[in-house]
């Protein structure tokens, strides 16, 4: 029975549960077991077994009295980048340890109040500073899927990054589905190298209250699933005005379930020639390809646009990501809580000691960049030309789209590379 559960899509099992074909409890501990199973992928930070047990179980009793919430029962992975209450909030980063955040998350909270069953706190790279999920203080994720070696050996993959563990926990069965965060990818591109659907929203449309924060006006909080269809019912959950976010769009509700299963017939697909060049590996473009000709085959068809400024969206990228990480992890500094040096010999001292020791190399290397592009002499010549860059790229896709209704492209120019591979070359990864 618990693995012909864990087969289900998360639309399978909520009408399943609705049907009481079988119990949140049931469920809860077929995703428990095979939490425990997957171990070795180390796609989990914070199991959370008891906690989904009695969330389960205050499911069934709703499902028993006919007051079923959207997603009553349905168990969801949690990215470890979202504050949940009494429960460890890490960010993958040893400067973090023992902190149990006395609060939830926008998010988290949405998903509780919608039904949905915690299983645990996932893995990602350090600060979701990373496109591998090496750099967490907690080892690497690992991707599900295997390389055979030479030899026959079995050659672990990468997870993807940011959001390694949570694309890792869906696509080996062991949640439904994730929340993950997106800065520069870090949705869709471990979703795509996992073998799973992912979606970075509009920026604005999920809060971002509660969400450790990277950098603030890239970061957006988003869904990792099976399918596009199980995506939309926990965008459904998730999205929503928040006023505790100054950055939260007041829009009207949206379901985002409502076009599913509609015809593409008369969709126009733009192909920039800027994402098809040098760097994509074959069998990614193959892929892209295939997708393409069963659009056209269903009826859509495809334009040619332009994004002209695409080539400068990584170097604009690396400047105000960083640049805003400088600010915002400023905050850690073993002050009030997490990790502190256990020897210093005053203020500065255990400040310095107590950051060289809880940052990993990668996020140290992205403060020191996010620092020095906004220090004085360089604030103009770094930040604020890549603020114009970024207002040039923009307004790319808008002429793009008055062309097409989409743009499709590879996620990322290759698939899932071997732990390890990259990183020497920080520029590479």
């Amino acid at each position: 029975m618990s693995g012909s559960l864990l087969a289900l899509s998360l639309a399978e099992l909520r009408d399943g549960l609705r049907r009481r074909e079988f119990s949140a409890t049931e469920v809860a501990q077929a995703y428990n077991d095979a939490v425990e199973q997957v171990q070795p992928l180390n796609a989990y930070i914070t199991p959370t077994p008891e906690r989904a047990l009695a969330m389960a179980k205050a499911a069934d009793a709703r499902l028993a009295r006919g007051a079923a919430l959207p997603l009553d029962g349905v168990p969801i992975a949690v990215k470890d980048l979202f504050c949940t209450r009494d429960v460890p909030t890490t960010a993958a980063s040893h400067i973090l340890d023992g902190f149990r955040p006395p609060y939830e998350s926008t998010v988290t909270e949405k998903l509780w109040r919608a039904g949905a069953v915690m299983l645990g706190k996932t893995n990602l790279d350090e600060f979701a500073m990373g496109s591998s999920n090496t750099t967490s203080w907690y080892g690497p994720a690992v991707n599900p899927w295997q390389r055979k070696g030479h030899g026959g050996d079995n050659r672990p993959l990468v997870s993807g990054g940011s959001s390694g563990g949570s694309a890792a926990a869906v696509a080996a069965h062991a949640a439904a589905a994730a929340t993950g965060t997106d800065t520069g990818g870090s949705i869709r591109q471990p979703a795509a190298h996992s073998g799973v659907s992912g979606l970075k929203p509009t920026y604005g449309a999920v809060s971002r209250y509660g969400l450790v924060a990277y950098a603030s006006s890239l970061d957006q909080a988003g869904p990792i699933a099976k399918s596009a269809a199980d995506l939309a019912l926990v965008m459904n959950a998730m999205a929503g005005f928040d006023p505790r976010d100054s950055t939260s769009v007041e829009r009207p509700k949206e379901d985002y379930s409502r076009h599913l299963g509609e015809r593409v017939a008369g969709l126009r697909i733009g192909l920039p020639r800027e994402y098809f060049g040098e760097g994509v590996a074959p069998g990614v473009r193959r892929a892209v390809d295939e997708a393409v000709r069963w659009f056209e085959r269903e009826g859509a068809r495809t334009v040619p646009v332009e994004l002209p400024n695409a080539k400068l969206g990584i170097p604009a990228y690396y400047v105000i990501a960083p640049a805003e990480a400088s600010s915002n992890l400023a905050r850690f500094d073993g002050v009030r809580y997490g990790h502190r040096a256990s020897r210093y010999t005053d203020l500065a001292d255990m400040y310095g000691r107590t950051r060289a020791e809880g940052f990993g190399a990668e996020v140290k290397r992205r403060i020191l960049v996010g620092t020095y592009v906004l220090s004085h002499g360089y604030y103009d010549a770094y930040y604020l030309q890549a603020q114009k860059v970024r207002r040039l790229i923009a307004r790319d896709f808008l002429a793009a789209f008055e062309r097409c209704d989409v743009v499709f492209g590879p996620t990322a120019p290759s698939t899932a590379f071997e732990i390890g591979a990259k990183s020497d070359d920080p520029v590479e990864m």
